[in-house]
């Protein structure tokens, strides 16, 4: 099993479920802005390592198939499970707190679910709104976080991502990202990344 990840999309991919895997235990720890740092490099790792399977001359095509499988579980853990455990733990896992985590874990496997067996739409845009977009929200809402009033940040984070949790799984049409909004992302991962480590550090 262990030569599919051989292949450098594929290996991108792994390195993407290790960053995961240390966002959840930075969570777990109670190291929020070191967590989210982290999971913004899995976010980076999720859209280069389709750059790098479309590049990849001759690829086999059980690469492609298992690094299809393994890019869906990626998606699901920094998409879906990483923001929920953040949540609970930015409210100190109060009972508001389970139900929006809740609503995320499942609007996260019910779109990841669609998308596997029915794609994109016919003028190539997302159905709902991918979950890509959970970690960089929630980079930016932590990034204000210390400008915010407790009392205001925390129902303005449960109301954003319970509404996120509806607009992944609703019929809006979202367009896949251009070039430019590629480097945007890039941009805001790496300059929000290292702005919330130094944050956690110091």
């Amino acid at each position: 099993m262990l030569r599919y990840l051989v292949d450098p999309a594929n290996a991108i991919t792994t390195a993407g479920l290790i960053c995961s895997s240390l966002s959840l235990y930075l969570a777990l720890d109670g190291q929020i802005e070191l967590a989210v740092a982290v999971a913004l490099w899995a976010v980076l790792a999720d859209h280069l390592d389709g750059v790098v399977a479309g590049r990849t001359a001759n690829r086999h095509p059980d690469m492609a198939k298992m690094g299809k499988s393994l890019d869906g579980f990626g998606d699901l853990i920094y998409g879906a499970i990483l923001p929920a455990v953040l949540i609970l733990q930015l409210n100190s896992v109060s009972l508001l707190s389970l139900f929006i985590a809740s609503a995320l874990l499942l609007a996260g496997a019910v779109r990841l679910s669609y998308f596997a067996n029915f794609g994109k739409s016919e003028d190539g845009r997302f159905f709902g709104v991918p979950l890509s977009y959970d970690i960089p929200l929630l980079a930016a809402l932590v990034l204000i976080q210390p400008i915010v009033p407790q009392e205001t940040f925390l129902p303005m984070m449960n109301f954003v991502f319970a509404a996120l949790a509806v607009a992944h799984i609703a019929r809006i049409r979202v367009p896949s990202p251009n070039r430019v909004m590629y480097v945007a992302i890039t941009s805001f991962a790496v300059v929000a990344s290292t702005l919330l480590l130094q944050r956690g550090a110091f």
